[in-house]
């Protein structure tokens, strides 16, 4: 269980970006944050991994406290982030904090659909193929939990659909946690069991909606539609009520 009780972040120059945040988290279950820019989504996630501290609160993974990156979780960001001169696996094994070349990585290639990419360096991967090896090295220590901070936004269309259907097949494995942090609504509606909106000023919770759709999801689905329908007028009132706030 992911626990975030009564968290908030200010930072030095007083902007409050989190105020009195509270969520739990089911074991394997699917969890999105949208909300419009600035509403705290990427710092809340920060705080989730342990590479950020909240200035009250706490964040709490099976009851014990998370103050600094931990084993049992996992992020991937928006870039890949992988180093230019290692070769696929070794940019994999660096997730281990190891530079033991003897570690299996066989099953997680397999799992992600680089195997035959072992030994090829970054340089000569898709974007689509570079972000596998960003979900590969943060699986590796296989965390219970795996956050995601955008990390389909900088592909193109076709590829991104893709790599979230390809995200589900990897999740059936295991069915780790997974918090993902997204402005694509249908991206949020395929993948997640909950979708939380965010307000800003200051960055809380506002709205939280179940999505109670059978998996696998179609786009296309009359059901989906109605759900994307909801969420945009949801973040509609977000982004309004920041325009008030702005304006006032």
């Amino acid at each position: 269980m992911l626990s975030i009780d009564s968290v908030s972040k200010r930072f030095n120059n007083g902007f409050v970006a989190l105020e009195s945040v509270d969520l739990q988290v089911r074991p394997g279950e699917i969890v999105s944050l949208v909300g419009t820019s600035g509403c705290g989504k990427s710092t809340l996630l920060r705080i989730i991994s342990g590479l950020d501290q909240p200035t009250a609160g706490q964040v709490s993974v099976h009851g014990q406290r998370i103050t600094a990156p931990h084993r049992d979780i996992g992020i991937i960001f928006q870039e890949p982030r992988l180093m230019p001169w290692l070769t696929v696996q070794d940019n994999i094994r660096f997730g281990l904090g190891s530079a033991d070349r003897t570690t299996d990585i066989t099953p997680i290639l397999t799992k992600v659909g680089l195997l035959g990419f072992a030994d090829a360096l970054p340089r000569q991967l898709s974007g689509g193929m570079a972000q596998r090896v960003a979900i590969a090295r943060a699986l590796i220590t296989q965390p219970s939990i795996l956050l995601l901070d955008e990390p389909f936004s900088a592909l193109d269309a076709f590829t991104r659909t893709k790599l979230q259907d390809h995200l589900l097949h990897i999740w059936e494995y295991d069915r780790p946690t997974m918090i993902l942090v997204t402005h694509d609504v249908e991206e949020a509606l395929v993948l997640s069991d909950r979708i939380l909106v965010m307000r800003a000023d200051p960055g809380r919770l506002h709205r939280e909606l179940v999505i109670d759709l059978p998996r696998p999801r179609k786009r296309t689905e009359h059901q989906l539609q109605r759900w994307k329908e909801r969420l945009l007028g949801e973040l509609d009132l977000s982004l309004e009520d920041r325009s008030l706030l702005e304006i006032n």
